[in-house]
């Protein structure tokens, strides 16, 4: 179906945003006229969002696990691009981040592409989540799950802006998967040095033996530079943060010694980053959300990046992929989907480098597709994108990279490509004895 993305602008602004005081929390719409995962199964009034039809669940012909994901949309088209000149005609489309890119970039653009609803999961996942459907509940202050067990998407008809940030927190990753991520600080010349690590993330519901009030352990290792080799970071993430906060260790290797990490969370910087990332800003958000008031806009049509195959092409090389300013907007893919849009606002009180954040979440996936962030003075600082494929082989959306452009300071930083290194695998097999401390100290051995 042809795409008119103006008149769908038209429309996306008429239908712009929900009531979500009528959305009923008991499952009864389900696999009807909502998807297994709680979207709305049918396309948009202009056709430019075809309806949910059980999303890309089977690898293309040719896809094997040694070569990397295959573009099944290669042959596709853009059907326009947006640039600064034409920005104004899908003002109703973009976020203040991208239209923020768009004026201080004269060569930023977003290739724009028929659109494709792939997301999907396993059969058991969307048994277990109309099984727990109306079940789970907000701990008190929102920081929190009540009641939850294991469930990809607690909250498929979410009431509250916390239920869309933890059906983000805890969708479907396979059970848990390592993969070897780059993250590259790139300045303004475009020159950068890509910092290579070894990470691990398992699902405390995919162990056998879990620890009470567990999400998942995180555990990663950077493996070069030599300057910075070494370093290790283990994560025991809670399910309910009015419980316990985060456990987080830290192997040093200077030191030779694990120590407590409790600056592992919320603003402090990744050490790599070079300041162009927080702790809580990983994955787009995660972490405790004590620190904002969490507000549900409600749901929006808009450009997000989407399907972006291309991007994790392995015959690419990073030069390839970095440039000055931005990455090469030629390899990235944007669409049209619906998405959430939730605003946390800094509480009285608390301090965060970002006074306000605003998160658009893919209502098919749950995945934070593109982040504002605002400083102090209410100005925009920052933008985040996530650029996200359907993993076809194991049934789960995972970003293939995500990104925070400094507006203020000229640099980014990237994260998550995986072009020149190692596989990713999924459904690994772990114990929890390999995330303890004793096994982190070992590895550092």
């Amino acid at each position: 179906m042809k795409m008119d993305l103006l008149s769908a602008a038209v429309v996306g602004a008429a239908l712009s945003l929900v009531s979500t005081g009528a959305l009923a929390q008991d499952g009864a719409r389900l696999g009807k006229d909502l998807t297994p995962v709680g979207a709305e199964k049918a396309g948009n009034a202009s056709g430019t969002i075809p309806a949910w039809d059980g999303g890309l669940s089977t690898p293309p012909a040719g896809y094997t696990a040694t070569s990397g994901y295959i573009d099944p949309f290669a042959d596709e088209k853009p059907l326009d691009t947006v640039t600064a000149a034409n920005m104004a005609k899908y003002s109703d489309l973009l976020s203040a981040g991208y239209k923020a890119m768009l004026a201080k970039y004269p060569d930023f653009k977003m290739l724009v592409y028929p659109s494709h609803r792939t997301a999907a999961l396993p059969q058991a996942e969307y048994d277990e989540i109309l099984k727990t459907a109306g079940t789970v509940k907000l701990a008190d202050g929102g920081n929190g799950m009540v009641n939850y067990q294991q469930a990809s998407v607690p909250f498929p008809e979410p009431k509250q802006a916390e239920e869309v940030i933890f059906n983000h927190l805890v969708r479907y990753r396979a059970g848990g998967y390592s993969y070897h991520p780059t993250e590259m600080v790139v300045q303004a010349n475009g020159n950068f040095t890509p910092v290579r690590r070894s990470v691990s993330i398992v699902m405390a519901s995919s162990l056998g033996n879990p620890e009470e009030n567990r999400l998942l352990y995180y555990l990663s290792k950077v493996t070069s530079p030599e300057s910075v080799a070494g370093l290790q970071t283990l994560v025991h993430e809670p399910i309910d943060q009015t419980k316990e906060t985060r456990l987080a260790w830290q192997y040093n290797p200077g030191q030779r010694r694990v120590l407590r990490a409790p600056e592992v969370s919320y603003d402090s910087p990744v050490n790599t980053s070079d300041g162009l990332r927080t702790n809580d800003s990983v994955d787009m958000y995660n972490g405790a959300l004590d620190k904002y008031d969490w507000k549900l806009v409600g749901k929006k049509e808009m450009l997000v990046p989407y399907n972006t195959y291309k991007l994790a092409d392995r015959t690419l090389k990073y030069d390839d992929i970095i440039k000055p300013n931005h990455l090469n907007q030629d390899l990235l893919r944007y669409e049209q989907h619906r998405v959430w849009v939730v605003e946390a606002t800094l509480k009285p009180g608390q301090r965060h480098i970002y006074a306000k954040r605003v998160f658009y979440i893919d209502e098919d996936s749950w995945g934070i597709l593109a982040t504002d962030l605002y400083d102090g003075r209410g100005e925009l600082w920052r933008m985040q994108e996530a650029h996200t494929v359907q993993r076809y082989d194991v049934n789960s959306s995972i970003a293939i990279s995500d990104l925070a452009y400094d507006l203020q300071a000229r640099r980014y930083i990237v994260y998550g490509l995986e072009n020149e290194e190692k596989i990713s695998k999924f459904g690994i097999k772990a114990k929890l004895k390999d995330f303890s401390t004793a096994a982190l100290r070992r590895s550092g051995r």
